[in-house]
C-alpha cells in the first residue's frame, strides 16, 4: 500500500460529509483511509459506516474507530500507528481533495521525483470570498527563517510514514503547532528538504483551532521554539525576523535599490563620525600622556 490518507473528527458530521465523500469520488482507489473518530454523538459513526461500506465497494480500504481520545494530535498519532501505507497524508475532517483524480497525480509524481520523503503541492483556502491558492514555500528550500514565520502546510504533504518512526510523533502537549514542531524537528534540524509540486491537492476549511486561535497558536510557537533553538540564535531572530520580512517586501516591489542608496550615505555619515570621534580621543590620549 503506497498511500493512508488519514481523517480525525469529533463531532464534526458536517466536516465529514465534505471530507468522506472527496475521497470516495477518486478515480484512483488503491489507497486505504484511516478514520479516527474521538467518540462523537452526532451520528458521525453511522456516517462512517456507511461511508466504510461504499468505499469497500469501489476498493478503498477503510479502518476506522469511533472512541474517545486525548486530543487533535493524540488522535493524529493513533491514525498513523495504524496506517500500513508507505507516505501518510492528513486530511482532517472539513477539508477535501481538490479534485477527483489528485491522488492519482500525487502517486504518479512521487514516483517522478524518486519518492522523496515529503512531497507537497498546493492547498486551496476555502475563504468567505472564495478559494485562494496557496503554494507554501513555492519549491523554494526550506530554512529555519521561513519556519519562523511560517510552516509547511500539512493537508497537502504526503509524508513517508517511516520518518515518524526516525523523528517520532506528535508531541501531543500542544493543541495547535505540533505539527509545526515536527516540520522544524524534520527539515530544520533533521535536514530533510520537502519537495514540491504544483498540483491544487486540497481545500482547506478555515475554521479549525489554528485558524480561530491565533493568541494560543502564538503562544505554543513560542514555547517550542525557546525548547529546540538555541537562545543566541532565537534572540536574534526574535529581533530581526520582522525587519527581514520588510527587506523582502521592499525587493517585490523594486525599492531595494533607494534603500541601498539611503543605507550607503547613512554609513559613509557614520564612517566620518566614527573617524572623528577616533581622532578626539587620540588626541585625548596624546594629552593624557603628556600630562
Amino acid at each position: 500500500m503506497k498511500l493512508s490518507i488519514i481523517t480525525i473528527a469529533y463531532n464534526n458530521l458536517a466536516g465529514l460529509k465534505k471530507t468522506l465523500p472527496s475521497v470516495l469520488a477518486q478515480d484512483y482507489t488503491d489507497f486505504e483511509h484511516v478514520i479516527i473518530d474521538g467518540g462523537s454523538q452526532d451520528g458521525s459513526a453511522d456516517f462512517i459506516a456507511h461511508y466504510a461500506r461504499q468505499a469497500g465497494e469501489r476498493g478503498i480500504r477503510v479502518q476506522w474507530v469511533s472512541e474517545r481520545d486525548k486530543g487533535i494530535y493524540n488522535a493524529m498519532n493513533k491514525g498513523i500507528r495504524m496506517s500500513t501505507g508507505e507516505y501518510i497524508e492528513i486530511l482532517n475532517s472539513g477539508d477535501m481533495l481538490a479534485s477527483d483524480a489528485i491522488v492519482g497525480k500525487m502517486l504518479k509524481a512521487l514516483a517522478q521525483h524518486n519518492e522523496p520523503a515529503i512531497l507537497y503541492g498546493n492547498m486551496l483556502k476555502d475563504k468567505a470570498t472564495g478559494l485562494v491558492r496557496d503554494r507554501c514555500f513555492n519549491g523554494q528550500p526550506i530554512t529555519l527563517r521561513g519556519m519562523y514565520r511560517g510552516t509547511l502546510n500539512h493537508s497537502p504533504a504526503y509524508i513517508r510514514r517511516s520518518l515518524f518512526e526516525q523523528y517520532g510523533y506528535y508531541d501531543e502537549q500542544y493543541k495547535i503547532v505540533s505539527d509545526w514542531k515536527w516540520y522544524l524537528q524534520v527539515i530544520i534540524f533533521g535536514g530533510i528538504q520537502p519537495v514540491y509540486v504544483d498540483l491544487d491537492v486540497t481545500v482547506f476549511e478555515m475554521t479549525g483551532i489554528s485558524e480561530t486561535n491565533k493568541t494560543l497558536d502564538k503562544e505554543e510557537r513560542k514555547r517550542v521554539l525557546q525548547e529546540t533553538v538555541p537562545a543566541a540564535i532565537l534572540a536574534d531572530y526574535d529581533r530581526w525576523a520582522f525587519v527581514m520580512d520588510e527587506v523582502e517586501r521592499l525587493k517585490r516591489w523594486h525599492l531595494w535599490g533607494l534603500v541601498w542608496f539611503v543605507e550607503r550615505v547613512l554609513f559613509q555619515i557614520d564612517k566620518r563620525k566614527n573617524k572623528k570621534g577616533e581622532r578626539v580621543e587620540q588626541k585625548k590620549i596624546r594629552t593624557d600622556k603628556d600630562e
